[in-house]
């Protein structure tokens, strides 16, 4: 029985951590929160809807989002991401409060 427990209490840590984790490579340039305009240029993309964010991760994967002249930077971000990721990393800025 403990056995189960602290298995379970691992893959809580575990998903929490990867899931805190995705955030990091867009935290360099729109802040921790999401509370920085990236490079000076970009929304303020904290507590963006879901569907927002994964309208405008796809838009800048595909290379058609060009928004404030962020899209060859973006899509050089979004194109490492799945589709999962992104939706992850929607769920992760829609809750930044």
């Amino acid at each position: 029985m403990k056995k189960i427990v602290l298995t379970s209490i691992f893959v809580a840590a575990t998903a929490a951590y990867l899931s805190a984790a995705s955030f990091t490579a867009c935290a360099a340039c729109h802040g921790a929160n999401g509370e920085k305009a990236a490079l000076g240029k970009s929304e303020i993309i904290k507590g963006w809807p879901e569907a927002k964010t994964i309208e405008a991760l796809n838009g800048y994967k595909a290379g058609t989002l060009n928004v404030h002249g962020m899209g060859a930077v973006m899509k050089g971000q979004a194109t490492k991401l799945a589709d999962a990721d992104i939706a992850d990393l929607a769920k992760q800025i829609a809750a930044m409060k």
